[in-house]
């Protein structure tokens, strides 16, 4: 069964933001318009939406400011939507944490393809946080080679370049994660959740990136750990 995603639009073009939502409805999409900040942050308060697409320039405030509100508050994909096209505009959104940016004008193909890619990666997290929280003694995969790299979850032996590397159960746990789910994109809060399983009420996300810091630099592995900024890790 698909999933029901719900989406949505702020965008104070009201005949722009109509045209989107036409675009982007499906049978398992629900699209929603708002055009102000703050009936976005009322909206979100009340519903669980998968991806967010939104304009930089609202008549109630910035839309930067708006996605680092949303990125702290909400674990959801946003794609920022705005007709700056400079590069320092572009980076500072992916870095606040955007998840994609399009600039106007554009076709409704590519935005279409945009949000298809978007939805897709939910779908993964989605599916491993429904299929992927299983015990690190009960693991389906033992042994893993990649490169240079020999990673033993049995015998508790992770090599590289036949050098034995010795890891704390986190790291191991931490690593077997990543490495069993190569090429996708981890979030931050999938992975404290799956890693500190020992019923602690409260993680600081610093010791998540202690961790991943810790296991790169013990691996080498500074080509293959990569940081998605605002959003998680992944094993490339």
């Amino acid at each position: 069964m698909e999933n029901i995603f719900e989406i949505l639009i702020v965008e104070d073009d009201n005949i722009l933001a109509a045209g989107l939502k036409r675009a982007l409805m499906s049978e398992e999409r629900i699209v929603e318009c708002c055009g102000f900040i703050k009936s976005a942050r009322a909206k979100m308060k009340n519903k669980k939406y998968a991806l967010v697409i939104l304009d930089v320039n609202l008549p109630d405030g910035d839309g930067f400011d708006f996605l680092c509100e949303i990125k702290q508050l909400y674990d959801v994909h946003v794609i920022m939507l705005t007709a700056n096209d400079l590069e320092m505009d572009i980076v500072a959104g992916l870095e606040a944490g955007a998840d994609d940016y399009i600039t106007k004008p554009f076709s409704l193909a590519v935005l279409r393809a945009r949000v298809n890619t978007q939805l897709r990666n939910l779908n993964k997290e989605m599916d491993i946080e429904s299929n992927g929280k299983i015990s690190i003694e009960n693991r389906e995969i033992t042994t893993v080679i990649i490169d240079e790299y020999v990673f033993d979850f049995v015998r508790m032996q992770f090599l590289y370049k036949d050098t034995l590397i010795e890891l704390s159960k986190t790291e191991q746990k931490l690593l077997w994660c990543l490495v069993n789910n190569k090429g996708i994109t981890l979030s931050r809060s999938f992975l404290i959740d799956y890693i500190w399983t020992d019923g602690a009420e409260y993680v600081d996300e610093n010791a998540l990136s202690v961790s991943v810091k810790r296991l790169r630099d013990k691996l080498s592995a500074q080509q293959h750990i990569k940081t998605v900024y605002g959003v998680g890790y992944v094993w490339k």
